[in-house]
């Protein structure tokens, strides 16, 4: 499938900052089912080419403005291809160890009740007891946005039993490493559905490591492995770690974020 995408993110400084510097990361991963065909990434209209590559196997650009901005506005666009690799997630640029993903972070700290739901999806198979993992925990966390915020951790939103996808990840995350596999965040876009005319966020899903297979991509947010209706952007440890867009502002006063995703099936 061809998808073409445009992210809008739009940061307003009242009264302007001293010094804006930003990591992006908005750049589609390169891998077995997904290939570019055309993007760019500008921040008030200059292009900011990848800088690095990490280790990861994901694109870094770098933008910094030190002429006291007003609005720092990025925009990611063009068109990606995709093909239905039933999850599987092959040929990334960078292969780290998969123990890296056995890491706990703030957000993804296990407790009693993220083992609890861990283990009720154990299953003698590996990549059924992932299926299972995903289907309990879009069970345990209901979808009800404004609940959590970017720093929820997953125990948290566990016990609230709900949050968005990126809850549903860190929960799934979370449980996966407690019972000694190895998972990781993801970032990036997903068609909604046949007639999506667009999306308005990012979308967020997890990546566990199956042995005999490699990484396989979950989405308990909607009960399915990525398809070619996703694109992937990036990954982490956590949200923190895969984010599109990180920022550093010294001076200046409030900060205001506004953003959109538009995401539709594009003209071969």
């Amino acid at each position: 499938m061809r998808l073409t995408i445009r992210h809008l993110s739009t940061y307003l400084y009242d009264p302007p900052a001293d010094r804006v510097a930003m990591r992006l990361k908005l750049y589609p991963s390169r891998f077995e089912g997904q290939s570019t065909v055309e993007w760019r990434v500008t921040v008030n209209g200059v292009v900011v080419n990848p800088l690095l590559m990490s280790g990861f196997g994901d694109e870094e650009g770098l933008w910094l403005d030190h002429r006291r901005p007003e609005e720092a506005e990025i925009i990611a666009e063009g068109v990606v291809e995709t093909e239905d690799k039933a999850g599987l997630v092959r040929g990334l640029p960078a292969n780290p160890p998969a123990n890296i993903f056995l890491r706990e972070t703030r957000l993804t700290r296990s407790d009693k009740a993220i083992e609890a739901i861990a283990a009720s999806a154990a299953r003698r198979d590996p990549l059924d007891e992932m299926h299972e993992l995903s289907r309990a925990v879009r069970a345990a966390v209901d979808y009800t946005p404004g609940v959590t915020h970017a720093l929820t951790p997953a125990a948290d939103a566990l016990r609230l039993g709900a949050g968005v996808c990126q809850d549903h990840a860190h929960v799934f995350i979370a449980a996966a490493r407690s019972r000694g596999h190895p998972a990781r965040y993801v970032a990036g876009y997903m068609m909604a559905a046949e007639d999506a005319a667009d999306l308005h966020e990012t979308h967020a899903w997890a990546e566990a490591f199956v042995s005999g297979l490699g990484w396989v991509g979950f989405d308990p947010s909607n009960e399915v492995c990525p398809t070619e209706r996703y694109i992937r952007l990036a990954s982490g440890l956590d949200a923190e770690g895969a984010a599109p867009i990180r920022g550093n502002v010294l001076g200046g006063g409030d900060e205001r974020l506004q953003a959109s995703v538009v995401i539709a099936q594009a003209q071969q």
